[in-house]
């Protein structure tokens, strides 16, 4: 993967709850940074879009993945087992977004190379806060690898 500037940021939202989407898409587009955010809505789809498969040929690589774990068809544990074990994916930074606060979820995802895990805020104001500080954090603080 490229670095690219954080003009051109690319966020990949794996997510399967439609209202999920929503608000997430809501709360990322307050922040007024140049990005890009593509959605898939289930974990095969997830694997075809980060190797590129039809119909995602053209996609650029994201720089960033938020992953539910409780996706259709793929989990989100076999995702991030996938990212993490491929070398053109495994520095993309994944961030497990999800209802879960299992300790086995999140010793699982970590065990597998999650960057962080985050269980969701059922509160709008603190969901949209938690967005806007791990877009503030992935773009103006961290620095990525080329």
């Amino acid at each position: 993967m490229n670095q690219r500037d954080n003009s051109n940021f690319h966020i990949l939202l794996v997510e399967d709850n439609e209202g999920d989407i929503i608000l997430t898409l809501e709360a990322l587009s307050e922040i007024k940074a140049e990005k890009e955010i593509s959605v898939v809505r289930d974990g095969e789809e997830a694997l075809s879009f980060l190797k590129r498969e039809a119909p995602f040929e053209h996609v650029l690589p994201p720089n960033l993945v938020l992953l539910d774990i409780n996706l259709p068809k793929v989990d989100g544990k076999e995702v991030l087992r996938h990212i993490k074990s491929s070398g053109s994916l495994r520095k993309i930074p994944v961030i497990m977004l999800t209802t879960s606060n299992s300790q086995t979820d999140i010793n699982d995802t970590y065990g597998n190379f999650a960057n962080c895990f985050i269980t969701k805020p059922v509160d709008l104001d603190s969901f949209f806060a938690l967005i806007k500080s791990v877009q503030t954090h992935w773009l103006s603080v961290v620095k990525l690898p080329s």
